[in-house]
């Protein structure tokens, strides 16, 4: 049996629902073998109301991480998460060259979930202008779509087909624009955008703030259908609907936080 390989390139969750524990639950789910390489590894403080604390990993850890990955062993798909410094940014890019990766996802993660401000605004530059002329797909979410497209806040989906063209002409192939639980709107919205259609992608909302992963555990759904051999437009709606259920049947974790439920596409498959 032949099994497809996808690599995630992100940060560590130390609570597991967000970063490489989603993308690695999310390949399995989806009949990837998953490999990682870590960036970043994130823990939170239970003494100080789950604050995010985050600690980069040496560049020369990460180089030898990938080498292993991609020297040794060779991948299908790749996605990018937390890329925490430019640094790292860049030695994505250098390897995304080197070894002509193909069915590159590019989740540009600027932040910790609750957050709604860049610390470090060089790393929306160095994405904007190293990683994501490189990406197969990019899938920011509001903020993100705002920050990559300098529009600053989007509140309609014509703002979001605004970003999406903006982030397109920047290089990516596609661009998918998510509108998660911040846009004014009575479905979930997202927009996938391809140079010249726009797809409007809508499924039912969810009252609830159990989302901890969703943005990593939707691009790592993405990234698993492209190393099967998926289209592009094809795995962001089979990665659509995975996230609708991973969000349906989304739990309380802890008094701060509540994960999506990476088991409950395949629930409703059999």
């Amino acid at each position: 049996m032949t099994m497809k390989k996808a690599l995630t390139i992100a940060g560590s969750d130390t609570s597991g629902g967000a970063g490489i524990q989603a993308d690695l639950k999310t390949f399995q789910e989806l009949g990837v073998f998953g490999m990682t390489a870590l960036t970043v590894i994130v823990a939170q403080d239970p003494h100080n109301s789950w604050f995010h604390e985050v600690f980069p990993i040496e560049l020369n850890t990460l180089e030898k991480q990938l080498e292993t990955v991609l020297s040794g062993i060779g991948v299908d798909a790749v996605k990018t998460g937390m890329l925490g410094t430019t640094e790292l940014i860049e030695l994505a890019a250098k390897k995304i060259d080197q070894y002509q990766l193909k069915n590159v996802v590019v989740d540009p993660v600027l932040v910790c979930k609750g957050a709604d401000e860049v610390l470090h605004p060089e790393n929306a530059d160095s994405l904007r202008e190293v990683l994501v002329p490189r990406a197969t797909v990019v899938t920011p979410n509001l903020f993100e779509a705002g920050q990559l497209s300098q529009m600053g806040a989007l509140k309609t989906v014509e703002d979001m087909k605004e970003a999406a063209k903006r982030i397109h002409d920047k290089g990516a192939k596609y661009v998918l624009v998510k509108g998660g639980g911040k846009l004014a709107h009575e479905k979930a919205v997202d927009v996938l955008y391809d140079g010249e259609t726009f797809d409007i992608l809508e499924a039912e909302r969810f009252d609830t703030t159990f989302t901890h992963g969703a943005g990593c555990t939707y691009s790592a759904a993405i990234c698993a259908e492209l190393a099967k051999g998926q289209s592009v437009r094809d795995a962001v709606y089979v990665a659509k609907e995975f996230i609708t259920e991973a969000i349906r049947h989304s739990f309380q974790l802890n008094e701060y936080v509540g994960p999506t439920h990476h088991g409950a596409y395949r629930q409703l498959k059999k």
